[in-house]
């Protein structure tokens, strides 16, 4: 046979009492969500003074780079001429050469 345990009464000040408690822990826990808050709009503010410093150093990087690049094709252009010159001095020396041949073959040949 079950026994039957006699039911509790919930009276309004119990349940007042207890959306009271309630009500204070929503209350507590906003308060510490906005401490958190707070926190992380803190560290967000780090954060972007920290990615300033990076897109200033990216910006001496980049200027950097743009001199280098400068300076490339400044060689660039020295390394130009000069293969144009050796080019010339070749062809010069080829043509002299061929003629050098040419008159030594006719010289041997008139001499013969």
């Amino acid at each position: 046979m079950a026994v039957m345990m006699p039911r509790e009464r919930w009276t309004d000040e119990r349940i007042d009492e207890r959306f009271d408690r309630i009500d204070a822990d929503i209350r507590e826990l906003r308060v510490e969500m906005r401490k958190g808050f707070e926190r992380i709009e803190k560290r967000f503010d780090q954060i972007e003074k920290r990615f300033e410093l990076i897109d200033k150093r990216f910006e001496l990087i980049d200027a950097r780079f743009e001199r280098v690049d400068d300076r490339f094709h400044a060689m660039q252009s020295e390394m130009n001429l000069r293969f144009d010159a050796l080019q010339r001095t070749m062809f010069i020396g080829f043509v002299t050469l061929f003629a050098s041949m040419i008159g030594g073959v006719f010289a041997t040949l008139s001499l013969g």
